[in-house]
């Protein structure tokens, strides 16, 4: 995104600026948030989505927020961006809402932006980060998780972090490190596993469990919404299955620690481009 320094009121044309000629500054609006879902066929995703925008809204009154989909849903992003320049929005901050760098992070989402007219930054996935942990651990201790206090039974406990899975190794390595954070907080194994595109998958990984004699095992979504794999996730469990993320507080505060983030970051350095070498010459005639 293009730097916007503050305007100084004395650089304006006349008629412009703080009454009485104060020499106060005029800083720019903030950018708008928009908020990158994936999308799903899932009616409830849409709704638990739209609802978790108006979390953060209530957070930061004033902050423009907005929703765009990767597809499935409406307004795609590409109609968001073009919706926010035509109105003549000056810039904007997309927020994956994903838990790690997969395709869709590092391609589909830059891919768009820098399509886009409107001058925009692109901010990192919400995992890991400690605040992702705070909503997994909420929703566990809701769905009837108590870390054991007694030496056997915690040797018998652990839990599953279920994802949605990526072949890109960069987003397993960030639900990898999202697992070892919240085991950090449980006091029991956590281990992730995927409802596609990457192993192992949550049954895979409630059996290998199983043969090291761990057998009270909790499932963890780590999915925004109800949909087609938080389902499938759920229905391997044995035992209990926190619910999606969904509206969760920490979420909220998540997606606005990651905007600022992007906000604030320094611009990066333009890239020269690539010395050419001379064009070769042809040899002279004998």
């Amino acid at each position: 995104m293009t730097a916007h320094p503050t305007t100084s009121i004395s650089s304006l044309p006349p008629g412009h600026g703080a009454p009485g000629g104060s020499g106060r500054r005029r800083s720019l609006p903030p950018p708008a948030l928009v908020v990158v879902a994936h999308g799903s066929r899932d009616p409830r995703a849409l709704s638990t989505v739209r609802a978790l925008l108006e979390r953060v809204r209530a957070l930061r009154p004033g902050l423009p927020v907005h929703l765009g989909h990767i597809e499935l849903n409406e307004p795609l992003l590409t109609d968001t961006l073009a919706g926010l320049h035509a109105r003549g929005t000056g810039r904007a901050v997309l927020v994956p809402l994903l838990f790690g760098r997969g395709h869709h992070v590092k391609q589909d989402i830059p891919g768009t932006a820098a399509a886009s007219p409107l001058p925009t930054r692109v901010a990192a996935p919400l995992g890991p980060h400690p605040l992702l942990v705070d909503a997994l651990q909420a929703r566990l201790t809701e769905a009837g998780w108590h870390t054991p206090a007694d030496g056997a039974t915690r040797r018998a406990s652990a839990v599953v972090l279920a994802a949605a899975g990526s072949r890109d190794p960069e987003s397993r390595a960030d639900t990898a490190r999202t697992a070892e954070l919240l085991a950090q907080r449980l006091g029991v194994p956590v281990v992730p596993a995927y409802a596609s595109a990457a192993a192992p998958t949550v049954p895979e990984a409630l059996r290998a469990l199983a043969g090291r004699g761990r057998h009270r095992v909790a499932v963890a979504s780590c999915f925004t919404a109800p949909g087609r794999f938080a389902t499938e996730c759920a229905a391997a469990s044995p035992w209990i299955t926190a619910a999606p993320l969904g509206t969760h507080p920490a979420l909220a505060r998540l997606l606005l620690h990651r905007y600022h983030q992007a906000r604030t970051a320094p611009a990066p350095a333009p890239t020269s481009p690539a010395p050419t070498s001379p064009a070769p010459t042809s040899p002279a005639p004998a």
